[in-house]
């Protein structure tokens, strides 16, 4: 098929190849057209806007920071929605505010085409590897369509419901990895301060029950106590996301008591200036504060 990719940061420049080896054409834009180079030398097509993106593709993919960013290349001056044919489909990847992403939508409606919300679950490592999975939100027969190219970046393809439910549910998920990761932090940081050796209490969490993936991947970054250079997501992204779960419960009137914990381990990792690193460095403001550092 032929696709468009609008967004080739660290999700996007991982995803395009994935797109390009099932056989798809894609051509794609970013604002800084240095980060395409590497993915133009694989055979991308370039273009200069979003809207030369919509204009050559039956399906437009997006993914970008914050809602601001979705509403510029998707409403803005050479956006997606002034090139993108009729019945054509977009799907924004971003993580954005559910009621954002259903008024971005209702104006792709008034232009004929579709839209998805299409948030993706895993980090840079587990979208390389082809693990990650993608929730989506948006019209059934266009899920249908799209579920096969989808399968090409990812195995795990699930319909949440109607427009900005797949959003919704993608803020939900990162709520609890966030705790999740913050607690285990916690966790360490404890059996640490009573005289337990790191690397044991480590390994004695990861053979537990309460284990998961994404423990996993971080344990041996707590175990080394040195943060990776390019962080699998970083203090200010996931406060981002923080920050759209409070918003949200507050909206919704559902209580998120542990999500703003979190959100104040964020920014205690702010006021110590760790802020660049991924965000399992909570666990050096759990030993600072109880005197290990």
């Amino acid at each position: 098929m032929q696709l468009g990719f609008v967004g080739l940061g660290a999700m996007g420049e991982l995803i395009v190849p994935r797109l390009m080896a099932a056989g798809h054409e894609v051509t794609g834009w970013n604002r800084s057209r240095a980060k395409a180079d590497a993915l133009i030398a694989q055979g991308m097509r370039w273009a200069d806007t979003p809207r030369e993106v919509a204009q050559t593709s039956e399906i437009v993919f997006s993914i970008v920071t914050d809602s601001k960013g979705v509403r510029a290349v998707a409403l803005g001056k050479d956006g997606i929605v002034s090139g993108i044919g009729k019945g054509c489909i977009y799907i924004d990847m971003s993580t954005i505010e559910p009621d954002e992403s259903r008024a971005i939508a209702a104006e792709f409606a008034k232009a004929g085409a579709i839209m998805l919300d299409g948030p993706l679950s895993g980090s840079p490592v587990t979208v390389k590897a082809g693990n990650a999975s993608i929730m989506i939100g948006g019209d059934e027969q266009a899920f249908e369509r799209v579920k096969p190219v989808l399968l090409a970046i990812g195995p795990k393809v699930t319909r949440i419901g109607g427009n900005g439910l797949a959003c919704q549910m993608k803020i939900a998920v990162n709520l609890l990895l966030m705790v999740e990761v913050i607690c285990f932090g916690e966790a360490v940081a404890l059996a640490e301060k009573g005289g337990v050796d790191r690397a044991i209490a480590l390994d004695a969490i990861l053979k537990s029950v309460a284990a998961s993936p994404v423990l996993g991947y971080r344990g041996p970054v707590i175990h080394e106590g040195n943060m990776p250079e390019v962080p699998r997501a970083d203090v200010t992204l996931q406060q981002k996301d923080m920050l759209l779960a409070l918003n949200l419960g507050r909206t919704l009137g559902s209580p998120v008591p542990l999500a703003a914990a979190a959100n104040e381990m964020m920014n205690a990792c702010r006021g110590l200036g760790i802020d660049g690193n991924d965000f399992v460095v909570a666990h050096q403001v759990y030993r600072r504060l109880g005197g290990q550092a």
